[in-house]
């Protein structure tokens, strides 16, 4: 099973992944796809970034070649709201 890592972009909030050279990305997909012990490695250097924090290792399953959160809430924060926004109500 493949693991990705994950953090949080400390000046907006937004979900992000670290991709093969060690940049971030908001985009999953963009994401470099590692073993549990490069991942592990990975953290251990992406924890210098002051960009990010809540640093985190997750793991994937992999959806015609892309990768795919094995956790709901991994999957909430990677694509969005399980509600669609046409599908709430409207504010007055």
């Amino acid at each position: 099973m493949p693991f990705v890592i994950t953090a949080n972009r400390l000046d907006t909030g937004l979900a992000v992944y670290r991709d093969a050279v060690g940049a971030w990305s908001v985009h999953l997909d963009a994401a470099a796809l590692l073993t549990e012990t490069e991942a592990q490695m990975g953290l251990q250097a992406a924890g210098h970034d002051n960009a990010v924090v809540d640093l985190n290792i997750i793991d994937v399953s992999l959806d015609s070649g892309r990768p795919v959160p094995s956790r709901l809430r991994e999957r909430i924060r990677a694509f969005g709201p399980t509600v669609k926004s046409d599908h709430r109500p409207s504010r007055p």
